[in-house]
């Protein structure tokens, strides 16, 4: 498939690591497997999902190769290569299309909380400066900073390789304001799993997922039966994975999801600081639905 093509379940994919804190990279490959077994659409390695504020540049590039590599051209990979430095982001997006990436996910700068004019060059300079795909990526609870949706559009319109945006703001008039004005072509992706199913409604092409993560197949089938209009199958599956998908985020993600996978036998339960295991009290609630839902 073509990146620019690219509709439906795109997982973030979590980082797997060892006891000792090292990354799993066998556990990674499992991961990547299951994934397209079961119908994924895509894999963004590298984003919030995958802890990679915690990642060492090294280990950064050890996981676009890996993902690159064990895909083998199968689904698209999307690397996360955001950063508040524009020279770092440009650096790191350089790097991940060397190692093979399909396409970039690209946040907003966070903490330093650019203007719009800021935010506006800041892609501007990344989409002249890297030769790949882009995708804008708005989640201002985590950055601080916000894309607009006149930006992204702006942006989408002067430069042929900012192909999509992840819109993470949890806000349906914004989704309802891409969707209007996007240029032909031009991808919205939910970035929240529960308003997927909801923007898909409206015109979306799927979600960027963590509930991705524990049921693939199922996810898969929501986001394409709510594309192509099969919507009573689209809102059983919505209604069925409800509450799954608020509880991922009971805690900041990816704890939840990461403790899913844990208790389904997936990956070991180990976090990075300042990361560190659920609320005993959450962990149980989780326990709990994952039973209910047949997952463990």
């Amino acid at each position: 498939m073509q990146i620019e093509q690219l509709q439906g379940s795109i997982v973030a994919i979590v980082t797997p690591f060892k006891d000792n804190g090292e990354i799993d990279l066998e556990a990674f490959d499992e991961l990547v497997e299951f994934h397209i077994e079961n119908g994924t659409d895509g894999i963004v390695v590298c984003g919030t999902t995958g802890e990679t504020p915690t990642l060492s540049d090294a280990e950064d590039a050890q996981m676009i190769e890996r993902c690159v590599k064990k895909v083998n051209g199968r689904v698209p990979v999307i690397a996360g290569t955001g950063s508040n430095s524009t020279a770092d982001c440009i650096k790191y997006s350089k790097k991940a299309v060397e190692l093979g990436a399909d396409a970039l996910l690209v946040v907003a700068p966070y903490y330093n909380k650019p203007s719009r004019r800021g935010i506006y060059k800041h892609f501007s300079q990344v989409a002249k400066n890297v030769d790949a795909p882009i995708i804008l990526y708005n989640v201002p609870g985590r950055t601080g900073s916000t894309i607009e949706p006149a930006t992204a559009v702006e942006l989408a319109h002067n430069y042929e390789n900012i192909i999509a945006i992840k819109e993470a703001g949890g806000d349906m008039s914004v989704f309802a304001e891409l969707l209007a004005n996007r240029p032909d072509g031009f991808k919205v992706y939910s970035g929240d799993d529960f308003l997927s199913f909801s923007a898909n409604c409206l015109g979306a092409d799927g979600c960027i997922s963590v509930v991705a993560n524990l049921i693939p197949a199922d996810f898969h089938k929501m986001m394409k039966d709510s594309i192509n209009g099969d919507l009573n199958s689209a809102r059983d599956l919505f209604f069925k994975y409800r509450a799954l998908m608020e509880l991922m985020f009971l805690e900041s993600n990816p704890l939840p999801v990461k403790t899913a996978l844990a208790l389904m036998g997936r990956v070991s339960e180990v976090f990075r600081a300042p990361l560190c295991e659920m609320e005993d009290e959450n962990r149980e609630q989780l326990k709990i639905e994952l039973k209910k839902l047949k997952l463990l």
